[in-house]
């Protein structure tokens, strides 16, 4: 029984150090981020969760198209709605940071965009499946969509909103940029990272395993 449940333990552990630390913990004090700086544990986390929850998500895809196992198939879909909840939490603890140091919930940033481009992206993968009662036609569609999305998911997030003025860290004209101190590397790579993407994968295997037992009573 242990040897099944560590890693959630481990994801418990990791998660309430996070968020004790996150809202206790010393954190180096940057100009115009103050003691917002912690939201770095809350708001990039998830980012990460969803880029690595997605990812999964998209290889499953691929599985699907070279084995055709129904199996893949739930399996993609079930990653990409965990994905997708990390990214709406990621907008809205972003958009809450912003307020504190932007001025505003929203300013059109092209990352705030961006985002929400590849969330709907992703959001149009759901409508797709459920548009379609063929359950062979509805995988293989999705599979070849879901690919489509994630290969978007690089220049929605990651690549243009570099090349132009941003307030956001790494892109062009941003007035701050977030210094890893110490302190913060503490808590954000053995902490954060892995507490929300190992809680990521708890729902997401929850999901599947009610998806199959529902599947095997009305077959």
């Amino acid at each position: 029984m242990l040897r099944q449940k560590w890693w959630k333990i481990v994801c418990v552990i990791l998660l309430l150090y996070t968020v004790v630390a996150g809202f206790l913990g010393s954190v180096p004090a940057e100009p115009i981020l103050n003691e917002t700086i912690r939201n770095l544990y809350f708001h990039v986390a998830m980012w990460m969760a969803m880029m690595i929850t997605l990812t999964v998500s998209v290889i499953y895809s691929v599985k699907y198209l070279r084995t055709n196992k129904h199996v893949y198939d739930i399996y993609a879909l079930e990653y990409a709605k965990t994905g997708i909840l990390f990214g709406v939490l990621g907008l809205i603890t972003g958009s809450v940071w912003a307020r504190w140091t932007w001025g505003s919930f929203w300013s059109n940033d092209p990352k705030q965009l961006g985002a929400t481009i590849a969330l709907l992206i992703y959001l149009a993968y759901l409508v797709l499946r459920n548009s379609m009662t063929d359950l062979d036609k509805r995988a293989r569609i999705g599979a070849v969509y879901n690919i489509f999305a994630f290969a978007m998911l690089f220049p929605t997030i990651w690549i243009v909103p570099r090349m132009v003025d941003s307030l956001h860290p790494g892109g062009m004209g941003n007035s701050f940029n977030i210094e890893m101190d110490p302190r913060l590397r503490e808590v954000f790579y053995p902490g954060a990272i892995p507490g929300w993407t190992l809680l990521g994968v708890w729902i997401t295997t929850l999901r599947i395993r009610l998806q199959l037992v529902a599947e095997r009573r009305h077959p």
